[in-house]
Order: C-alpha cells, then sequence, then structure tokens
C-alpha cells in the first residue's frame, strides 16, 4: 500500500537523508499511528540496520532480538554480554557498508523497549551516536518509539550523554478526516462522509485502527464487530494503548476516565481535585505528556481583560476519539453483538456524535481558517469561561484574527440541514454578549456555524453570516 498523506512528514525525512552529513531522528507519537510504516516505506531497501523492541519484553527478549538483527547484517560471533558490547558489533558491521560510500540507515524501532532495568542502555546507545555515528556523514539514525514520555525524556530533552545530540524531531500525528478518507479508499472502502465522518468520531485517525475496517462493512456493522463480537479485534486495546505509552499507566488512566465526564474540559485545579492529586509538578508532567500523546489538547483562556492567562489556567479536553469511545460505551460493555447498530437514532448516541463533532472540528482548526479564507491572516484560538453568569457561559472556540475580528464558534451535528430554533438563539447571542462584556474586547464579533450540511434558513438563521459544512472539513 502507498503513503497515504504525511507530506510534510516525507519531504522532511528525504531532505535529511540528503543533507550529507550526519543525522540523529527521534520520531514520536501514540501507538498505531503509523511511525514504523511511514519509515519502512520510504526506507525499506536502503536500511543498513533494522531492529524492533518487543513492548514489555524481558532483558533477555531484548537482547536476543538485537543479537538476531546482528546476524541478519553478518554477525556470526558469540552473544553480547552487554551493551557496550552489542553497539560496538554493530559498529563494525556498519564500517563495512561506509566502505561502500553509500548513505548508511540504521533504525531502531521500538527504542524503549530496550531500555530494561540496569541493562545500561541509554548509556550505550548514547555512546554509539557521540562516539562513532556523528563522526560519519553518511551515517543516518532513525529511532521512534511509542512510550512517548521515554523518548522526551531520555532522547528529545535528554540532560545525559545525548544531551542537544538530537538533529531532528518529528511528531506523527493521526490523520485528517481527508486523509482518512484517502486511506479508506485506497483500501476499496467507498463511504460518504458523514459516514466517514462517523466512524471517525470513533476511531479517530488512527492507521491501524483504519486498516480493520473492511469494504462489506457499514459504519454500524464495522463498529460491532470490533468492539462487540465475541472476537472482537479492539477488545483490550484500551489497556494495551496506555501500558505501551507509559509504563505506569495507573495516573493516566484516571486523567482521562475524569476528564471523558467533562463535556466543557477542566482546568488543571479542577483535574488534581477531581483524581485526588496534589497539585504539583506531577501533574503537570502528565497533562503534558498526554497532550504529547495527541490524548488531550489544552485550550488557553482570557481573563476579564483579554489577555491570555497562564497554562494554569487553560482547559484541557480529551482529543483522543477512541478513548471517548471507550469510556462512554465500553467500561461496562454489552453483551449484544449488535449493539451499535440496535442503538443507532437513540438520544445516547445522537448526543454522543454531537459532543464528538465538537472535538473533530478542534481538530481541524486549520481546516476552518483555509474556509474562512484567513490562512495568511494570523490567528489565536482558544476558549473562554463567564466568571460571572450563572449558569456559568462558555464557548468552547474562539479564532482571534490579528485584524481585529473574532469568530465565536457554535459546532452542531445534524444529519440534515441545522435549523436554528428561537431557545437556541437566544442562548448564543447571551454567550456573545457575556463575552463581549467580561473581556472587554474591541474586536468585531463574527458568529460562526460549523455543522455537518448547513444551515436551514428560517426566522433565526440571520444570526450566523458564515456557515462552515463537514464537506470543508474534509478539505
Amino acid at each position: 500500500m502507498k503513503l497515504i498523506g504525511r507530506i510534510r512528514e516525507v519531504n522532511r525525512l528525504k531532505n535529511w537523508h540528503a543533507s550529507g552529513k550526519a543525522e540523529f531522528i527521534a520520531l514520536y507519537g501514540r501507538r498505531r499511528v503509523g511511525k514504523t510504516y511511514l519509515v519502512e516505506q520510504l526506507f525499506d531497501h536502503e536500511l543498513a540496520f533494522n531492529v524492533t523492541g518487543i513492548i514489555e519484553g524481558t532483558r533477555k527478549e531484548e537482547e536476543e532480538v538485537f543479537l538476531n538483527a546482528l546476524r541478519r547484517i553478518g554477525y556470526t560471533g558469540k552473544p553480547f554480554k552487554t551493551w557496550l558490547e552489542a553497539f560496538n558489533i554493530l559498529k563494525n558491521l556498519l564500517q563495512k557498508k561506509l566502505d561502500t560510500g553509500q548513505r548508511c540507515l540504521v533504525f531502531i524501532d521500538e527504542l524503549p523497549c530496550f531500555d530494561t532495568l540496569r541493562a545500561g542502555f541509554v548509556k550505550a546507545f548514547g555512546d554509539f551516536w557521540n562516539d562513532w555515528c556523528v563522526k560519519h556523514a553518511d551515517v543516518m539514525l532513525i529511532v521512534c518509539g511509542s512510550a512517548t514520555t521515554w523518548m522526551i525524556k531520555n532522547i528529545i530533552d535528554s540532560r545525559g550523554g545525548l544531551h542537544d545530540r538530537i538533529t531532528h524531531e518529528m511528531h506523527i500525528h493521526p490523520f485528517s478526516l481527508r486523509e482518512t478518507e484517502e486511506y479508506l479508499l485506497s483500501n476499496g472502502i467507498e463511504w460518504d462522509r458523514l459516514s466517514i465522518l462517523q466512524l471517525y468520531s470513533i476511531l479517530g485517525g488512527i492507521p491501524y485502527y483504519l486498516s480493520l475496517i473492511q469494504p462489506d462493512d457499514s459504519v454500524a456493522s464495522a463498529v460491532d464487530r470490533l468492539f462487540y463480537s465475541d472476537d472482537a479485534e479492539l477488545k483490550g486495546e484500551y489497556e494495551r494503548l496506555f501500558r505501551s505509552l507509559y509504563k505506569s499507566p495507573e495516573p493516566y488512566i484516571k486523567i482521562m476516565d475524569t476528564l471523558c465526564k467533562s463535556r466543557d474540559g477542566m482546568t488543571r485545579d479542577e483535574i488534581a481535585s477531581k483524581t485526588a492529586f496534589s497539585d504539583n509538578g506531577h501533574i503537570s508532567e502528565f497533562l503534558d505528556n498526554l497532550e504529547k500523546c495527541d490524548f488531550i489538547r489544552v485550550y488557553y483562556v482570557k481573563d476579564s481583560l483579554g489577555k491570555k492567562l497562564k497554562k494554569t489556567g487553560g482547559i484541557y479536553q480529551i482529543m483522543d476519539f477512541f478513548t471517548m469511545f471507550h469510556n462512554s460505551f465500553l467500561k461496562h460493555p454489552s453483551t449484544d453483538p449488535h449493539y451499535w447498530s440496535n442503538h443507532l437514532g437513540t438520544p445516547t448516541v445522537n448526543t454522543w456524535l454531537g459532543l464528538a463533532f465538537e472535538k473533530v472540528c478542534a481538530y481541524h482548526i486549520e481546516q476552518i481558517k483555509h474556509a474562512l479564507r484567513i490562512d495568511a491572516i494570523g490567528t489565536e484560538y482558544f476558549s473562554w469561561r463567564s466568571r460571572d453568569s450563572s449558569p456559568r457561559a462558555q464557548i468552547d472556540l474562539l479564532i482571534e484574527r490579528d485584524d481585529r475580528k473574532t469568530h465565536i464558534c457554535e459546532v452542531k451535528y445534524s444529519e440534515n440541514d441545522y435549523s436554528l430554533q428561537k431557545e437556541e438563539e437566544a442562548k448564543i447571542r447571551n454567550r456573545i454578549g457575556r463575552y463581549r462584556e467580561e473581556s472587554g474586547t474591541r474586536y468585531s464579533i463574527i458568529p460562526l456555524l460549523i455543522t455537518t450540511y448547513g444551515l436551514s434558513q428560517g426566522k433565526y438563521s440571520s444570526l450566523f453570516k458564515n456557515v462552515i459544512t463537514m464537506e470543508q472539513l474534509f478539505g
């Protein structure tokens, strides 16, 4: 299968490959997002050395995997006793390849797996780069791992032997709606865009999950098969996901479970209170790690003077669709193998699809800006909470432009043209009024509707001068 999307990532990797100097590249991102596939599709036939660590493997298993990889490129000696010895063997084998004058590509996948307790792997790996790789202009070392926190702490932001040694880092994000559509088409799946949107709301843009969809599936049958059937392929995936990312996954799962219960998101203080974590550096570290794995996003709020608050004042919201679906429908799974098919159209599912659509829009800010034709205008996007009104008014998404205009976004999921009714129109006008009064903004305020198909013309539809549809999110 050809690479779908990843245009920017491919161009950057090709440029680094042609740089003419030693390169040390670290790729990171959540499990199943396609890091390995990207490297192998680009460089598979050029890899001088390629090894993949075993998730949750023992020290003996990791050493055996590495030894077998050494033997694939010509090593015939005894098993190594230390990681320093292993990398010395690798240096000697690679030196022979360098003598041919070709670029020498080394790819170590799931790098964190090799760092078992007291094994000395990181020190030996650092010596491999600092003592040998950096001295050879034809070496290109690529490492990646799903354990994002380990990658950032030990490689990207290392304070030890690899401090400032990375030449490039790359965060591999999930697919957008458009890339998801392209991926499904490449697998022979021709769905309408509402179906793709619904699937995206459940699986997100995770290539591995999307690869499990079959050409004869509907959205409902796919969800039933993947989550509710007796041999459901994604049963247990939630726990595997967090174990692969974090050595101690419990606090992360607790934070995700807490955030999933909040439609509007929560501040750090609110998360600390709900989870009973002490509000210290640890919770900031947990939240930062979750953000780097695309599980959450922090929206900065503004105070009454219109100034952006510090990160502690930001609102954290779930951004991982698979996690949202799991917490809404799979924590107490149904025994009905056709649960999703049998509950389509119910208030529970419809409400959830509406909430998920808000997150889809938040994930496609660039597409929204393009639809508004403001790509070339500087923008900030953030959320806002009223301090004075009761009930507290909240706007999930505002786009503030450098030309002194602010879009206040209303996101509405509908399987037909959306019809704005009197009660909802009054609520929107109230939110706009509260924001204008409390923020003291002097910017022009433009209400923006983001919906699936469009706005039905009626008595109250004139509130929205700008409407963005699902089609434009696929842009």
